[in-house]
């Protein structure tokens, strides 16, 4: 039996240095792997660049009001941004209204505008979508559309712990020690 054995180990010590030449150590896929290189093609598509701002907005609002249950649908652009509110009627509880903006966000994924645009439900943005809308069509300044349309922005996208910087206190002043006094 021991010879057995040390036959055996002497077989497989002369088959192990008999392997391919490489690295010490490396098996030999992944001597033959070093030398290949992976190239990955971008997949998601850019964000298409908006010309015409009322057409994208009038399209986007049509799309929307397709949707059952949205009763309107108000959009405006800023930059190359769409933010398009919907109204839904009142008596819908919170998780249809959920339902009907997932199914305007999914009618809207399919044109390459809508694509990238923020949906929003909230009844007060959609008041303040609607006024910017109008204040746009009328020709009004666009600094104080732009403070709004920050603040809706800001409403709608939450905020993400990691983005915050941590606020440095100010080193609390020390009190001033009185003297020692024994008795």
């Amino acid at each position: 039996m021991m010879k057995f054995v040390s036959v055996i180990l002497l077989l497989s010590a002369a088959l192990a240095g008999c392997s391919s030449p490489g690295k010490p150590g490396a098996a030999p896929s992944q001597t033959q792997d070093v030398n290949r290189q992976v190239r990955v093609q971008q997949t998601a598509p850019q964000k298409k660049e908006i010309t015409d701002k009322q057409a994208v907005a009038q399209r986007l609002e049509q799309i929307a009001a397709t949707v059952p249950n949205v009763e309107s649908a108000n959009c405006v652009v800023f930059g190359n941004t769409a933010i398009v509110g919907i109204n839904v009627p009142h008596d819908l509880d919170r998780a249809k209204v959920g339902t009907v903006k997932l199914s305007v966000a999914e009618a809207l994924k399919k044109d390459p505008y809508g694509v990238d645009a923020f949906v929003t439900a909230d009844m007060d943005l959609g008041q303040r979508l609607h006024k910017i809308r109008d204040q746009m069509q009328s020709g009004r300044g666009l600094n104080g559309m732009a403070e709004e349309m920050a603040a809706i922005i800001g409403r709608i996208i939450p905020q993400m712990p990691r983005d915050v910087d941590p606020i440095e206190n100010p080193p609390a002043q020390a009190e001033p020690q009185l003297p020692n006094r024994s008795l």
